[in-house]
Formats: structure tokens, C-alpha cells, sequence
């Protein structure tokens, strides 16, 4: 099965969910060529890549999705495509949505033009469970209606429905996979976990939205990596929600790192005006890729002394955190 793919192109393979992506995939299939884009944002960082860059198997490129004329080369009998490359800050969509629609949708839209242009077999594209909207009670299914509540994902939604035409016009292989919170080591300090976690090696506050009663589902990048591999070797099309068990609202995550740091949450958690909207609740249902075999193994409880570990050796690599991008 590792020869059906001899060729693979990952964009956005060098930031926080793409480099484990980018492992994974190197690891799992050993005969293929791993060609990585990735534009070097503040959330990426080719040494995330370490463990991979020198080998004679992978080609890395910085580039943007949007400029073509950088990439389009290599995408010429590539087996296999998958797009991560993002703009994923909801924060930073409410002051910079342009931005947003730029890479999120143009950027697949340009992305998805030159796989068809160079006849890419098969197509992954990493869309996000905030698609669906809010979610007060029950899970979302596959087959229900995105209703995007934010900036940031509108931008996904609309490449969703750019990309899902192409099944039809051009009779591509295309898979979307809507995932939940992805957590893990990596992460650039803007979203709760890392944010929290470095603020607290730096002895500042933790920062939460309103009250901290949103709810969020947990699922570890690793898991979310053998999930693509898994996807991409038993089906050729299809929507798939990606998504644990587990889930826990932002105050009670706040808390347990503080704890895990022996700091009183008390005195280290401020409570900040909230955005401008924000989801109570997200849930999606994974039944869809578990049939297949697929179960996330990780928990988010088990993994934080490690993820801790790694930004206390780490964190200085993040250029500027408390800057507004």
C-alpha cells in the first residue's frame, strides 16, 4: 500500500498540526516523497521539522499557497496533496478577516487549481469542526449544513463548498476532514493550552474569554495524523468528522495547568472581555471514520506534563508571543 503513494505534497507542513503531519506521514510510508510548503508565518518553524528535513526523501519549499508559480512544478505527479496550510487564530479573524479569506479560501481555491492542472490523484483537504457552528446540545453529523459563526470559519466553509464542486467538475478524489481542538507540543502561544502554559513558565496571568464556560473536545495531533494516514489508504472520497471524547470547558483546562504548575488559579487566571462572538460548544460525531477502524488513543489529561516539558525547553523559539499578529 506505501507504493500507491510515491509522491505526496503537504502545504503548511512545517507548522503545529502540519509537522506532525508531516512525521506521520514520512514514517508510515517509506518508499515516498515528502514535499513540504510551508511560508514560514510566525506559527511555523522548520525546526519542527528536524527529524525529517535531512533526508533524501523530503524536498522543502517556502512559499505561499497563493504564489503558484513557487510550487507548481512539484505538484506534478504527486499522488497524493493535502492542504493544511491556514490562517486557524479566531481571535485574529475578527480584526483581520481578510486575511483569512485570503489564505483559507483563496489559497486553497489557487491550491486545489494547480492539483487539477497537474493531474493530483487524490486530494485532502483539512477543514475544521467550526464549520457546523454552535453545537448547545447533541453532535454534528457529516451530512448536516455548515452554519460558520466567525470570520475564521467562514473562510473554511467557503473552501469547503470551492472544493467539494471540484468532485463533480473534475471528477477529483477529494477528502474533507473536519477535526476538533487539536492539541500538542508546537502550538504557537495564542490558542488556550500553549497560551497558558507559557504565560505560567513566565509567572503572567492566564487570559480567558468571558467566563470560561465554552466547551471544547480535545484531540491530540498524533492522533489526528494516523487518522489522515488511515483515511487516505481505505477511502478516495468523502467528509469525515475527526474528533475524541473528550471534552472540557476552557476555565476547568485553565485550572488543571495551573495546578500541574503549583499555581494558584486564583491569583493566575484573569477573566477578558470575550470575542465579539464565541461558540458555547462544539461536538462533532466521529462515527463515520471509526467504522473504518480509526479510535483517538491520546487524552489531553495524560499529555499535558509532557507538553509542559517541551515549552519549558522550547518556548524562547516563539518570536514575540504577547504580539497581536
Amino acid at each position: 500500500m506505501d507504493n500507491k503513494f510515491k509522491k505526496i505534497f503537504i502545504t503548511g507542513g512545517a507548522g503545529f498540526v502540519g509537522s506532525h503531519v508531516s512525521e506521520v506521514f514520512f514514517e508510515n510510508f517509506k518508499k515516498s516523497k515528502i514535499i513540504i510548503l510551508d511560508k514560514l508565518t510566525y506559527a511555523g518553524n522548520k525546526a519542527y521539522l528536524s527529524s525529517i528535513i535531512k533526508s533524501k526523501r523530503v524536498k522543502f519549499i517556502q512559499g505561499d499557497i497563493l504564489d503558484t508559480k513557487k510550487y507548481t512544478k512539484f505538484l506534478k505527479n504527486c499522488d497524493l496533496a493535502i492542504n493544511i496550510a491556514a490562517e486557524s487564530h479566531v481571535d485574529n479573524s475578527f480584526t483581520s478577516p481578510l486575511r483569512f479569506t485570503k489564505t483559507n479560501t483563496l489559497g486553497a481555491h489557487a491550491f486545489f487549481l494547480e492539483c487539477v492542472k497537474n493531474k493530483v490523484k487524490k486530494i485532502l483537504h483539512i477543514s475544521s469542526d467550526e464549520v457546523y457552528g454552535e453545537k448547545i446540545t447533541g453532535t454534528s453529523y457529516e451530512d448536516q449544513l455548515v452554519n460558520p459563526t466567525n470570520p475564521y470559519s467562514a473562510s473554511k466553509a467557503a473552501a469547503e463548498i470551492l472544493i467539494n464542486s471540484y468532485k463533480y467538475t473534475y471528477k477529483k478524489e477529494i477528502i474533507m476532514v473536519r477535526a476538533n481542538n487539536i492539541y500538542g507540543i508546537r502550538q504557537f502561544p495564542e490558542k488556550l493550552i500553549s497560551t497558558s502554559i507559557v504565560n505560567l513558565i513566565k509567572n503572567k496571568p492566564i487570559p480567558i474569554h468571558g467566563n470560561g464556560q465554552n466547551v471544547r473536545y480535545y484531540l491530540s495531533a498524533l492522533d489526528f495524523a494516523y487518522a489522515l494516514v488511515m483515511l487516505v489508504k481505505k477511502v478516495n472520497r468523502g467528509t469525515y468528522n475527526i474528533g475524541s471524547n473528550y471534552s472540557e470547558k476552557n476555565i476547568t483546562i485553565a485550572k488543571t495547568i495551573c495546578k500541574l504548575f503549583k499555581k494558584d488559579p486564583n491569583k493566575y487566571i484573569k477573566f477578558t472581555k470575550d470575542r465579539l462572538y464565541n461558540d458555547k460548544r462544539y461536538s462533532v460525531s466521529s462515527e463515520k471514520i471509526r467504522e473504518l477502524g480509526w479510535k483517538s488513543k491520546k487524552l489531553l489529561t495524560d499529555d499535558l506534563p509532557m507538553i509542559i516539558e517541551w515549552y519549558k525547553k522550547n518556548y524562547k523559539i516563539f518570536k514575540n508571543p504577547e504580539k497581536k499578529i
